[in-house]
């Protein structure tokens, strides 16, 4: 498979977002009176999978003070890390979504199962949806903006989709490269298998370490306390930081930078300098806007597992760069 193909496709998707030229610079928050009517009308079936997956979570989270250990808790956030920031935050989002950089094929699908095991559903859906948030950013169109409600943007807009008949169209718009990948449908289709899998394994190696008490808190801290954290850190990014923050640049949304948001999702919050670069391999602009994913590309560049970064806003700077270099 051409890594340069998948590339251009991608590309293509993301750009339906200079298609909008009535959107303008927003500065504050209005919510709409109407949950959800910015979304497209015909996203309107009820998600039942969806909502009976994120009810079993939180309820799961209800026994998280009966087998707590210090074990579990080092766990929770050890994989809070590996399936949100090296799943969800590099791969799903600057890997697969906007092809900040590029990799080998193997690598590409090792990030998809990783960011699979969040509980974020598939890659497809995940990126589809996320360009076309991209697209129409708090504007008409997008499937979670605060303006439809805060809530909404955080979680209640999870609760609908397309019907089938519409979904396929939805995927051929916004992800064409990733729905013609047969291993990453693959992985997209066994999504629920390999939590259950998982969720043995942790179980089993538990109960090795410490017996039957020590099971629990690996299955209650390692499955349902971990992934509704990083459920919650990342849907964040689509809320807290619409909401709440600073602003380096001016763009046709109201994405902000958020510190605490950046915390728990490795650089995600500087959400305002993703939107004006969406691209871009780094987030984090200035001197304090820690990014630490974008730490992990650049180990992965080191490593030469990476190449080909988006370390630069437009395509002039990179062109002056290689002028430089030639010099």
């Amino acid at each position: 498979m051409e890594m340069d193909t998948l590339s251009n496709e991608s590309n293509a998707a993301l750009d339906v977002e200079k298609d909008t030229p009535d959107a303008q610079p927003h500065d504050n928050v209005t919510e709409a009176s109407i949950p959800g009517q910015l979304d497209d009308p015909e996203r309107r079936a009820v998600s039942w999978g969806v909502i009976g997956w994120l009810a079993v979570l939180h309820v799961g989270v209800l026994l998280a003070p009966f087998t707590f250990s210090v074990e579990g808790l080092i766990l929770a956030v050890v994989l809070h890390w590996v399936t949100g920031g090296l799943g969800v935050c590099l791969g799903f989002h600057r890997l697969l979504t906007h092809s900040s950089f590029k990799t080998y094929d193997w690598v590409r699908w090792s990030f998809a199962w990783i960011g699979g095991m969040a509980g974020e559903g598939s890659a497809i859906d995940w990126v589809a949806n996320h360009r076309k948030h991209h697209a129409f950013s708090d504007n008409e169109g997008d499937p979670h903006s605060p303006v439809d409600g805060k809530w909404w943007s955080h979680v209640f807009w999870l609760a609908y989709c397309y019907p089938a008949d519409k979904a396929e169209a939805h995927i051929q718009k916004w992800a064409p490269d990733l729905s013609r990948d047969p291993v990453i449908s693959f992985i997209g289709r066994t999504f629920l298998l390999w939590h259950f899998l998982s969720a043995g394994v942790l179980f089993l190696a538990g109960y090795a370490w410490g017996g039957m008490a020590m099971a629990c808190s690996f299955l209650v801290w390692g499955v349902f306390v971990r992934l509704c954290f990083v459920l919650h850190s990342t849907w964040f990014v689509n809320s807290a930081s619409h909401i709440w923050g600073y602003r380096n640049y001016t763009t046709t949304d109201q994405s902000r930078n958020n510190w605490w948001v950046a915390l728990i999702t490795y650089g995600e919050g500087w959400h305002n300098n993703h939107h004006a670069f969406p691209r871009m391999a780094a987030h984090g602009h200035r001197w304090w806007e820690i990014d630490v994913t974008f730490f992990t590309i650049r180990l992965l560049k080191m490593l030469g597992l990476a190449w080909d970064v988006v370390d630069y806003k437009r395509g002039s700077e990179k062109l002056d760069a290689s002028r430089g270099n030639a010099a």
